[in-house]
This record gives C-alpha cells, sequence and structure tokens, in this order.
C-alpha cells in the first residue's frame, strides 16, 4: 500500500477507492481547470466547501488552492454569507444530502456544484436545479496540465485572510505535536473531524499518507490496520 496516498473507506457501503499521488495530481489539476477556464475565476476568487472528509474533498480543496483562490469551509457565516450582507462567494461545492437543509434560508452564490461522493468519481444522482454536478465536470478535464503559477507564501489561502505560509505553518505545527511523520499511514476516523488541516493538509505536509474511514466499523478495525500498514491513528 505504499504507493497509495489517499485510500478512502466507507464501512456502511462498502466502498473502497485508493489514489496515488499522481492519480490524485490529475483530479487537482481538473479541478483547478474547471475553476479557472470553465468558470472564469481568478486568484483571490471565493469557495465554499460544505463537504466531509473524502478523497473528492481533497480534490476540490486542492484544487482550489493550485488556482490560487480562497476557502471557507466552516460553514457560511465564515464566508461572509448571511442574509444581512448577502452572497460573498464565487462558486460553492456541496455534498448532496446537504443541500435543502443547511442551505435554505441563504442560498449559494456564483457556480454551484454538488457532489455525490460517489465511488470512483461517478456521477451524482438527482442533482438538485440551478447546481452543476462535479464529478462528471471535473471527469471531462482530466489530463490537463496543472496551473502553469504557483501560489505565494503571501497570499490568503482562506476567506479569513490566513494566508498559504501561516496554513502551511499550522499544519506543520500540527502534524509535529501529533507525531505524524514521513512515510506514516495514517488511519483517520472521518466523524472525528472535518477541520481539513488535520485530516488532509498536516499529514500531507508530514508526508504521510492517509486512510479515510467514513462510518468506521471498529470491530474491523485491528485488521484494517495490519491490511492497510497503518502507523498512526486518528480517531
Amino acid at each position: 500500500m505504499s504507493d497509495q496516498l489517499i485510500t478512502f473507506y466507507d464501512d456502511a457501503t462498502g466502498e473502497q477507492t485508493r489514489l496515488t499521488a499522481s492519480e490524485l495530481g490529475v483530479w487537482v489539476a481538473a479541478t483547478a481547470d474547471l475553476l479557472t477556464a470553465g468558470c472564469g475565476l481568478r486568484r483571490g476568487s471565493r469557495a465554499g466547501v460544505l463537504l466531509p472528509p473524502h478523497w473528492q474533498t481533497a480534490a476540490v480543496l486542492l484544487g482550489a488552492w493550485a488556482a490560487g483562490i480562497e476557502v471557507s469551509f466552516r460553514g457560511w457565516g465564515a464566508a461572509g454569507l448571511s442574509p444581512d450582507t448577502g452572497p460573498a462567494l464565487d462558486v460553492t461545492f456541496v455534498e448532496r444530502r446537504r443541500v435543502g437543509s443547511w442551505l435554505e434560508d441563504v442560498p449559494p452564490a456564483g457556480h454551484r456544484f454538488v457532489l455525490g461522493l460517489a465511488p470512483d468519481g461517478g456521477p451524482t444522482p438527482d442533482v438538485p436545479p440551478g447546481y452543476r454536478d462535479f464529478a462528471p465536470a471535473a471527469r471531462a478535464r482530466l489530463g490537463v496540465p496543472p496551473p502553469p503559477e504557483g501560489v505565494e507564501a503571501g497570499a490568503a489561502a482562506t476567506v479569513d485572510g490566513t494566508t498559504f505560509g501561516e496554513y502551511g505553518a499550522a499544519a506543520a505545527g500540527m502534524a509535529a505535536a501529533r507525531g505524524f511523520g514521513s512515510g506514516d499511514r495514517i488511519l483517520i476516523d472521518t466523524a472525528a473531524c472535518e477541520e481539513p488541516l488535520i485530516w488532509l493538509m498536516a499529514p500531507l505536509t508530514a508526508g504521510a499518507s492517509i486512510v479515510l474511514c467514513a462510518n468506521l466499523d471498529r470491530t474491523r478495525l485491528d485488521d484494517r490496520i495490519t491490511s492497510e500498514g497503518v502507523t498512526r491513528l486518528l480517531c
């Protein structure tokens, strides 16, 4: 399993998805191209990402950051979105089951993508009106080159003004505090944290790989630790 960067399990559905760094990079580049060439967004645009820990969420976040887009993943308030202030986002990514519950009072702004988080990036059933299905939109761009320009350390990574340099330093500090190191394989219970700094950026910054487990069946935990070569637990 040493070549797998992100492995995703859903113990409720039996889903298993494995991505190498190269395979994830293809999705990241496709997402960045979808946002820039497809949606006309530019560096400094704002994206709301209301998605749980998942390999597709990793592609969305890393793709947005590769394009220099500021991200909010803490809800509409953190993005400056409220009934009083009006929309402040240029694009939103929302899990299908969250549409109609979180978004009734304040509809999303700008470009809207829905994700069913289907295995292997399959299409979302029952796409709501006003939304595009992210999976086929991104899949149509698989193979495009990554953005030619890197992001600057002083540019904003999140809508609260946290820079890429500050966010990277926070991820490195969190990895060190948890003992994450290069070559570690970290099993993460997705119910334990939705904060991307913890489940995504801290492991990647440390050079570790990730085993995401949704609806974790703890009776399988020992077997999974052995089969996946897990060295650290975040549960």
